[in-house]
């Protein structure tokens, strides 16, 4: 019986000279009316198919050479070493089948020429037709390389002895600020689409005490830049005893980790899309530096940057200060009006939060976001009453500090801004199969 066998293990010389079946879909085709050359590809990779009319018989031949573009086929034949041929074997088809046909009165829309007109890949075509586009090569390397990148993080922290750990999606409360908040009718009532896990994961922090999740959030955020979407995939964690250096410690090591990770398992797929693996090679083994808000501040006032004391900084901010860096920093110790009231007041100046930011170069900014948190009870409710939000949908959450609190930090990473940078991308929306913006919920 004939084996069926992957292309890439085909194209790794792992079976010269033998007789194998191989199943995928019709990239491309050329020939005539005698031999057909169809190139195939599976997720593994591409390889040509040799198909000719005086081996196969002619009703199979007339199927196969009139297969389009993204037709499901099934061939049989041998392996042959052909250095002229892509990636160095071919496939001299003996027989086959036709297993999926495409409707010839519409052929599969995704082209060459439609995809070198679009800027980045970003035309509303190709959005449009993004549950097709997710079968070009480029769509299929970044998703490799997402895939590896969900692998990394779970494993950093389960090497580490951290608790995988859900939260709910619907809430009562803002984490980020409710200007950001999706409202959901939820029974006769006012709910939210979750901003963050981290409410939640600091009332499991006292049972579980070194816990994480990978999962969506959700921010209504109308921003039509590169790096912002609507729903994200977000890798939080949280820690007891720990305070803003310890987690800034894991912070710096995980993405050191997820750099290194993708050089070793997806080193190929980096160079296909043209990344400077040199760069990757530095994320992953070089020091991150650190600087405070103020010396930012300091440092964007320098290069005539309007910007003021107190003032959040966006985009077109880190954007700056992180010209001058080949690698990823950290922004620390921002003043306590510009963040929220789980950031807790630097003991030794409580005009500061001991919270911090990690900066990627290149141009990407924000990566990953946390610090210390409030954790006594005293010090939550001042926190809260001086931002004046209500107390009411955060009790479960003060109720954490009144019964036995503990010093505890965490940080939020984005997963996909995470991709879009060390893949070297122009849009976060390549790093992410169906992208949801402040346009786009379809498909």
């Amino acid at each position: 019986m004939v084996k069926t066998y992957w292309i890439g293990a085909v194209q790794a010389g792992e079976h010269d000279g033998a007789e194998v079946e191989l199943k995928g879909w019709v990239h491309r085709t050329r020939g005539s009316n005698n031999i057909w050359f169809v190139v195939l590809r599976d997720s593994t990779g591409h390889i040509q198919c040799v198909i000719k009319r005086e081996t196969v018989g002619d009703e199979t031949f007339d199927a196969l050479s009139g297969a389009l573009i993204e037709a499901s086929v099934s061939l049989l034949g041998t392996v042959n070493v052909d250095e002229r041929a892509p990636g160095g074997h071919e496939l001299v088809v003996g027989g086959g089948e036709v297993v999926g046909p495409v409707n010839p009165d519409r052929p599969f829309p995704i082209t060459e020429s439609s995809m070198a007109e679009a800027e980045g890949g970003e035309t509303e075509f190709l959005l449009d037709n993004r549950h097709l586009y997710l079968r070009t090569q480029r769509m299929t390397t970044m998703l490799k390389l997402r895939s590896t990148v969900f692998g990394a993080i779970h494993s950093y922290f389960r090497d580490l002895d951290f608790v995988e750990y859900q939260a709910p999606c619907f809430v009562a409360g803002a984490v980020e600020g409710g200007s950001t908040l999706f409202e959901v009718p939820y029974f006769g009532r006012t709910a939210y689409l979750t901003q963050s896990w981290q409410l939640y994961a600091e009332a499991a922090m006292p049972a579980l005490e070194r816990l994480y999740t990978i999962a969506p959030s959700f921010r209504a955020e109308k921003s039509r830049t590169r790096r912002h979407l609507t729903e994200f995939w977000h890798a939080e964690m949280e820690i007891a005893w720990a305070g803003n250096d310890d987690v800034m410690q894991h912070g710096e090591a995980l993405v050191r980790s997820i750099a290194r990770t993708l050089l070793d398992e997806r080193e190929q797929e980096l160079a296909s899309l043209d990344r400077d693996l040199d760069s990757v090679a530095r994320f992953a083994d070089s020091p991150y530096p650190r600087m405070r808000y103020d010396e930012a501040i300091e440092t964007l006032q320098g290069v005539g940057v309007d910007i003021e004391w107190g003032d959040d900084l966006d985009y077109s901010k880190e954007k700056v200060l992180t010209a001058d860096f080949d690698v990823p920093h950290f922004l620390t110790h921002y003043p306590r009006i510009a963040k929220p009231f789980y950031h807790r007041p630097d003991p030794d100046d409580d005009k500061y939060v001991l919270c911090h930011d990690l900066l990627a170069p290149e141009g990407y900014g924000e990566i990953i976001g946390g610090g210390e948190r409030t954790w006594s009870e005293e010090e939550i409710l001042e926190r809260i009453d001086e931002e004046g939000t209500p107390r009411e949908p955060y009790e479960f959450y003060i109720d954490v500090r009144r019964y036995g609190g503990v010093p505890h930090a965490g940080f939020g990473l984005g997963i996909d801004r995470v991709v879009t940078w060390l893949a070297g991308a122009d849009h976060i929306r390549e790093s992410i199969p169906f992208p949801r913006d402040s346009r786009r919920v379809t498909p």
